[in-house]
């Protein structure tokens, strides 16, 4: 787990506005969601309990969309 302080200090570097005093919650959360859709998607991809880098690669611009459209 990344602390929040590592999480605020990358947003702020890349986001010059005020933003709300939660948003970096709600954007690690969005990251843990991503991540762990990835990991089913390949865990399906693959057949098997083993997740190798080639099963993310299929996987990843479908995920991805999935996450743009939300």
């Amino acid at each position: 787990m990344i602390p929040r302080a590592t999480v605020k200090k990358i947003i702020k570097s890349h986001q010059n506005k005020a933003l709300s005093k939660n948003v970096d919650i709600m954007i690690y959360l969005e990251c843990i969601l991503f991540l762990k859709r990835l990991a089913e998607r390949a865990n399906e991809a693959s057949g098997s309990g083993i997740i190798q880098q080639r099963h993310i690669l299929a996987v990843l611009e479908k995920v991805l969309q999935e996450f743009k459209g939300q």
